[in-house]
């Protein structure tokens, strides 16, 4: 039923059928007794309300909630806000692993007024996607590598202030685990549950690091992409807890070994060409292709907070450890920002791996998408300049934050109120973690970590 509603939504269904369909499923299928719906704030967190069935049926026209809870949201004076469900992005969850009786769908959030709300990255990225496709039949296409860390007990982080560390679940390494080891565990039981959600998995293993994982799934529209992250750590997360273990999405949470990135997949299709694709281009890669990574590159300094958007993600760009902080594309270097995959007609790609998985996902589509497309282009001699020298991303979120503030690229394309928003909140983390990183990871980077469910002890503080 997933795969069949994907499809659906990436033929674009007229959304007057589809909204109909649903509608008709809910009222006639007894056994789905609540619908969560879902949005995401400004920092990326997801965020759900479970609604009777009935009564969303009733009032699905007039969904509201109070705005000025949420941060980067609303002010307290404009407080409440309206959820309008996007009737195509509809899931089924396996019932062993979130309960019985419900479905999950997401929603666009607008404005008191019924107009789009514009800290809604979502709904920008949505708008973005389907104006590309109105113009000449473009689809960018996403696909993301999440890793990500799975630590003893649960809730790991929220109670890392407490007892200072985190408890690694196995030591194995690359590749490494037994058949029915925890690890190995964790990641079949949440790879069976994308699968069942009609992810379009391709492989999934243990990464370099100790307790470390990730599970790769097929490219596909870029707002589906995004959800789709948003997906892998909710189901990642409660089949841990389930175990009674933590999975973790913190760039840095253990110093001395690797990371946690979320390496994002580009290519951009017309019809069935590949219009990142040249046999006979530089690295397999057509002009276009070379014309959004140099985009992406120039504006790399003003976008590098919405891609490493914590205090904690700074400590993954260090380059003892595998990190793309190098302002350049390379087919082979992966400290490169960019790196440029051995592909065909149909995979050739670039991978930008400067990325965090903390990262809001669809404000970081929607940033890449717009700064490849649309962002200033270098002139020939710049290019060349510029690729002479070894340029560097920011090493720490308060030098991110001043280029995001001072930048007309970022005033252009996400407005001047969001800008500043994002800013904001930024800097409120930034704020409450020492200014200098150190070597050890300082428990206040986790505790006041926009991932980590703690609204109690950010008003303690």
């Amino acid at each position: 039923m997933n795969l069949e509603v994907k499809a659906a939504r990436l033929a674009r269904t007229d959304l007057g059928k589809v909204r109909e369909q649903r509608i008709k499923y809910l009222n006639d299928e007894r056994r789905i007794k609540a619908v969560t719906v879902c949005f995401t704030d400004l920092e990326g967190r997801l965020h759900m309300l479970d609604y009777d069935k009935k009564f969303l049926l009733k009032s699905a026209d007039n969904l509201t909630f109070d705005g000025s809870s949420v941060r980067g949201f609303s002010q307290q004076h404009e407080s409440d806000l309206r959820l309008v469900i996007d009737w195509p992005a509809f899931y089924w969850l396996p019932s062993d692993v979130f309960g019985p009786g419900k479905v999950l769908v997401f929603a666009e959030v607008r404005g008191q007024d019924g107009t789009p709300y514009h800290a809604d990255m979502r709904a920008r990225l949505k708008a973005l996607g389907d104006a590309l496709h109105a113009k000449d039949g473009t689809v960018a296409q996403f696909a993301h590598e999440i890793e990500g860390f799975l630590f003893k007990g649960r809730d790991a982080e929220r109670r890392y202030h407490e007892t200072g560390h985190f408890e690694f679940i196995s030591t194995g390494g690359y590749y490494h685990s037994l058949p029915g080891d925890p690890l190995r565990r964790f990641i079949d039981s949440a790879a069976e549950v994308q699968r069942a959600m009609g992810f379009g998995n391709e492989k999934d293993h243990p990464e370099v690091a100790p307790s470390q994982f990730e599970m790769n799934f097929s490219y596909t529209e870029a707002c589906v992409a995004a959800d789709q992250v948003q997906l892998y750590k909710l189901l990642c997360r409660q089949v841990a807890q389930n175990m009674d273990m933590t999975a973790s999405f913190l760039p840095k949470p253990v110093t001395g070994i690797n990371g946690n990135g979320m390496h994002t997949n580009i290519s951009l299709l017309k019809g069935k060409t590949n219009l990142f694709y040249d046999k006979a281009g530089e690295a397999g890669l057509s002009a276009a292709g070379w014309a959004f990574i140099e985009r992406i590159l120039n504006s790399a300094p003003d976008i590098c907070l919405v891609l490493n958007a914590s205090v904690n993600a700074y400590r993954r760009l260090d380059p003892h450890f595998e990190a793309p902080n190098q302002i350049k594309a390379s087919a082979t270097d992966r400290g490169s920002m960019i790196r440029i995959p051995i592909g065909n007609e149909r995979s050739a790609r670039i991978e930008v791996r400067s990325v965090a998985p903390d990262a809001n996902p669809y404000m970081t589509v929607y940033t890449l998408l717009r700064t490849g497309l649309e962002g200033p282009q270098p002139d020939a001699a710049e290019v060349a300049s510029k690729r002479a020298r070894t340029r560097f991303l920011p090493d720490n979120v308060n030098d991110a934050i001043r280029l995001f503030k001072q930048s007309k690229v970022i005033t252009d394309m996400l407005g001047e109120t969001i800008q500043t928003r994002f800013a904001e909140v930024k800097q409120a983390s930034a704020e409450r973690c020492p200014r200098a990183l150190g070597s050890l990871i300082k428990a206040a980077e986790v505790q006041f970590h926009h991932e980590v469910t703690n609204q109690y002890l950010w008003n303690q503080f």
